[in-house]
């Protein structure tokens, strides 16, 4: 309660804060230096606001593309063969602006629906939420198969929505994830067949002249490096990865 009686200090400088406490129920008045008593819907909001953002990077994961993003790097960097290059700060760097490129949409409805108003003053804090929650329901259900969607109402045990707004953020945002993972895995396995016959390729010659010894990544790996360089690999793999969301 200190800590967070100093935060909301630290908060709100020109305010300041007592709690009166009676037995056996709680009651909590907040009161400024002028002696008037102020709404806790202050303080909850703050609280609610804080919340929010220790939870935003779980949103990012669970609620965005960010998801698939990451898993196609990371699965190409495997079918390469390097497993520290390029580095997770770069990936997760490179799928964080990437994520934000293919949100931006989604982000800017967002800002028109609800965040603009709301800061506007023509909406209160519930209509905004509503509003804002609305364009990334659409993403997320455009981008969930009626099966993974299918399979979580019936883990829930409840019948299939009339409508799109019917379906829960509950509901959806697990059916959301599977479709993703399913997705980043098909992109992956047709990035890694290019690299595997590298592979293949490289392993018979050596068996062929008789260098068994010698390990076959020494030979593929800068084989793959060229060929990855050679096609614009990056540019083929980002390309692919924006126009796989609808």
């Amino acid at each position: 309660m200190k800590r967070l009686a100093a935060l909301l200090l630290a908060l709100f400088p020109l305010a300041t804060f007592a709690a009166d406490i009676a037995l056996p129920g709680v009651r909590v008045e907040i009161v400024d230096q002028a002696g008037k008593s102020q709404d806790l819907a202050l303080a909850l909001k703050i609280v609610v606001g804080l919340t929010l953002l220790s939870l935003a990077p779980g949103m990012l994961i669970v609620a965005t593309s960010f998801t698939r993003i990451i898993l196609v790097l990371s699965m190409l960097r495997h079918a390469i063969g390097m497993q520290q290059t390029p580095p997770n700060t770069v990936l997760i760097s490179l799928a964080i602006f990437l994520t934000a490129f293919s949100m931006m949409p989604v982000i800017e409805s967002i800002n028109e629906t609800a965040y603009t108003p709301y800061v506007a003053g023509t909406i209160n804090s519930e209509q905004a939420l509503e509003r804002g929650i609305a364009p990334l329901r659409d993403f997320m259900l455009r981008q969930t198969r009626e099966e993974d969607l299918a399979l979580m109402l019936e883990l829930s045990r409840k019948p299939m929505p009339a409508t799109a707004e019917q379906v829960k953020l509950p509901t959806l945002i697990p059916a959301f994830m599977l479709s993703e993972l399913r997705t980043a895995f098909q992109i992956g396995f047709i990035i890694f067949v290019p690299f595997l016959l590298v592979d293949i390729v490289v392993s018979s010659l050596l068996m062929s002249l008789g260098m068994m010894m010698m390990p076959p990544m020494m030979i593929s790996l800068p084989i793959k490096v060229l060929m990855f360089v050679l096609i614009d690999g990056w540019n083929l793999v980002v390309r692919s990865l924006m126009t796989s969301f609808h």
